[in-house]
């Protein structure tokens, strides 16, 4: 029941707000405390699976039969690979709320989207059933539709749409290859499809199916070349939407590519890693190249998320290993990557827009000198930028760290090309903050002031996350491990796992 009330809570609270609350303060509590909750029922699941957690099991794991005739249950549960992911989704949802305190826009519609949002992206989290997990995925479409062509700036109808074409190209692969998984093996459970769809019986060829699947995660990562979508949304999203989409949305491609394209066809996986290794090291490069380009902030922070997602999927590639030798040190450095570009990447968006909400601008050449007159941001933006370029104690050097000593064995030239990547972030990570933060005040932006308590609040969460994984990785290293050492025994011959 844990579970299953940390998924439809925040339904609930938008379903509230949406048909009882009027008053614009009520909203914005209600919404503060439903994600709150969330917070703590999750916390609550995260203590529940440490204390049970037995390897290559499921915690928490619920299963009723929802539509017999096509043997489609309400099957949830939870382990190492998707607890720190439901938790990383109820801070940023959380911090969402806070940051959208100002929104005056159609309120009582703004947060019951918002809440609603917080519904499917958990409900991808816990699925253990295939029509589940695409029914969830799909429902994540239609908040984020309406949250950005209505809240948003710029071009935003257009964003909008571009990114509800993609993710429903992509939908459209993956419901091929779920529907021709049933006809073929006749059930939707993902734990009794994991490891078995290379060897069985399929209407449609293994490998075609496989890419299937993986093109529609590959669309939400995203990686190039599929990737045009998310500068454009980021762009014209409203801040809270932003930290959403990059901190969490993105994470649920990731997610899909671990738990059911490398899940289900471990040797399909294996045989195309190279491919993924390719790509992998082209997104990392092409994102940073593309990011030294940018003159607005929010589409800077964009084309990063494009780059360090690249690093997701190298880190998936090293399924390939070495000798008949796999070692989970890659995987663990890929879900390890999720969950800290996600507190990263939220941090910098909430920065983007306190600093767009006071200057009303976000062009670089026209910003500078801020941080005399908002040390408290310029303080955190230095922080973020440097957790993104993996500084050392940040929670950013551990997910790369772990991807790079999982991969290098494996794939020597796309993690080194990988790693020059990180030399083309620093530069423009220190160049960014130079430019907007230091060097001369701009006389129009003197009467600005620094963040309240409301603005800072969700900074400072994200901050302590940031450094408590970074100081303690073992805190959730030690979990993602968990969910993938059974992952690693199905990809044949003999596990590296100390």
């Amino acid at each position: 029941m844990l579970l299953t009330a940390i998924i439809f809570l925040p339904l609930v609270g938008g379903l509230i707000i949406a048909l009882f609350l009027k008053e614009e303060r009520q909203i914005r509590v209600a919404a503060l405390l439903v994600t709150f909750l969330e917070l703590v029922l999750s916390v609550l699941a995260f203590a529940a699976f440490k204390q049970v957690n037995v390897v290559g099991d499921m915690a928490l794991e619920l299963s009723k039969s929802w539509i017999p005739y096509f043997d489609i249950n309400y099957h949830i549960g939870i382990d190492g690979l998707s607890t720190p992911l439901i938790i990383l989704s109820s801070i940023l949802g959380m911090c969402a709320v806070l940051t959208s305190w100002s929104v005056k826009l159609r309120v009582k519609e703004y947060f019951a989207w918002l809440l609603i949002l917080q519904t499917a992206v958990v409900g991808v989290f816990v699925s253990l059933d295939l029509v589940m997990f695409f029914i969830f995925w799909e429902l994540e479409l239609i908040p984020m539709y309406f949250l950005i062509s209505i809240w948003g700036t710029g071009r935003k109808e257009y964003s909008a749409m571009k990114f509800l074409i993609f993710t429903l190209l992509g939908s459209a692969f993956m419901l091929i290859g779920i529907l021709a998984i049933y006809f073929s093996v006749g059930t939707f459970n993902v734990v009794e499809l994991q490891g078995t769809l290379s060897s069985a019986n399929l209407i449609l060829p293994a490998g075609l199916l496989f890419w299937f699947i993986l093109i529609a995660f590959a669309v939400k990562l995203p990686v190039w070349p599929v990737h045009s979508w998310l500068p454009d949304a980021h762009t014209d999203a409203p801040t809270a939407v932003s930290v959403m989409l990059a901190g969490v949305l993105l994470k649920m491609g990731g997610y899909g590519m671990i738990r059911l394209a490398i899940g289900m066809f471990p040797n399909e996986a294996k045989e195309y890693a190279w491919i993924m290794a390719t790509i992998a090291a082209i997104s990392v490069l092409y994102g940073a190249v593309i990011t030294l380009r940018q003159t607005d902030l929010k589409r800077l922070i964009a084309f990063s998320s494009i780059s360090h997602m690249g690093y997701v999927l190298l880190g998936i590639s090293s399924i390939a290993g070495v000798n008949g030798t796999i070692s989970h040190v890659g995987l663990t450095g890929a879900a390890m990557q999720m969950f800290t570009h996600g507190t990263i990447t939220g941090l910098l968006f909430l920065v983007v827009g306190y600093i767009y909400e006071k200057t009303h601008t976000r062009y670089i050449p026209d910003l500078g000198g801020l941080a005399a007159n908002m040390p408290l941001v310029a303080c955190i933006f230095v922080i973020a930028g440097l957790a993104s370029l993996g500084l050392p104690s940040t929670s950013g050097f551990v997910g790369e760290l772990l991807v790079f000593l999982g991969t290098y064995d494996v794939w020597i030239i796309p993690t080194a090309l990988s790693v020059f990547g990180i030399v083309i972030t620093s530069g423009y990570i220190l160049w960014t903050i130079q430019r907007v933060m230091f060097g001369p005040r701009r006389d129009r932006f003197i009467g600005i002031g620094d963040a309240g308590i409301i603005e800072a609040a969700p900074m400072v969460i994200l901050v302590i996350t940031i450094f408590v994984v970074g100081i303690y990785p073992s805190i959730l290293t030690d979990v993602f491990d968990s969910g993938i050492r059974p992952m690693i025994q199905m990809f044949g011959g003999s596990a590296n796992l100390p």
